[in-house]
């Protein structure tokens, strides 16, 4: 199944889901674990309908879900086909599906709570330094690559933040920060509340999609938010 590029999901109009990394994902606010298990049992059966279902984790108040299709197609215009994880119209369908479940329970969604966690590493040879990542995170080797066309390590059944790696220039400095994806609407108050807790704005040259923070060690992260993916 073909991925959906971020104009098609923001004309899809999922008004409960942010676009945040590679999947779609939306919050339910519930009132007891009990409404939240009822609400998920019956999403169950809609995945099961179509053969697809959400990450899901049930909290103290809230319903989290992830939506993204393991196998889409990335077609480049040179007609490079490329299988990766990513949005497709499956999971447009299903947000849809159990947005009018949510609504049938009386749930109420909170869109600017999501959040996505990834880990960056800049190296000069992603290849030799992958395997051992893979092994120490997820103890399968098949992690690495997994959804990319990248040495990209993933883990399966999504317990640890993606790792993925940039270019490094061999010097010293900073190898490793953090990727911290929001839903586009909470990007100025992130960055503003990063900086009143003592943090310093770096580089804004690619904001609101990334603006890169450093800490008063001069330690670097990353706010991220997918403005393509945004619905009007």
């Amino acid at each position: 199944m073909d991925m959906l590029r971020g104009e098609q999901i923001a004309a899809a109009n999922l008004t409960d889901w942010r676009k945040l990394a590679q999947g779609l994902h939306a919050r339910y606010v519930i009132d007891s674990f009990a409404a939240g298990a009822r609400f998920v049992t019956v999403v169950s059966e809609a995945g099961d309908a179509v053969g697809h279902h959400p990450t899901v984790r049930i909290g103290d108040g809230y319903v989290d879900l992830e939506l993204v299709t393991d196998d889409a197609i990335y077609r480049g215009e040179d007609g490079t086909e490329l299988v990766i994880e990513w949005v497709t119209q499956q999971d447009v369908d299903l947000a849809r599906r159990i947005t009018e479940i949510a609504a049938e329970h009386g749930l109420t969604a909170d869109p600017t709570a999501v959040s996505e966690l990834e880990i960056g590493v800049d190296t000069t040879d992603s290849a030799a330094v992958a395997p051992m990542w893979a092994a120490l995170l997820t103890g399968d080797p098949e992690a690495q690559g997994r959804g990319t066309p990248g040495d990209e390590i993933r883990d399966l059944t999504r317990r640890l933040p993606n790792l993925w790696f940039g270019d490094a220039d061999g010097s010293s400095g900073q190898r490793f920060h953090v990727e911290v994806y929001v839903a586009p609407e909470v990007v100025e108050q992130r960055i503003a509340a990063a900086v009143a807790a003592g943090g310093k704005v770096v580089d804004d040259s690619e904001s609101p999609g990334l603006t890169v923070i450093a800490d008063a060690e001069g330690n670097r992260g990353v706010i991220c938010a997918d403005t393509s993916a945004q619905s009007d």
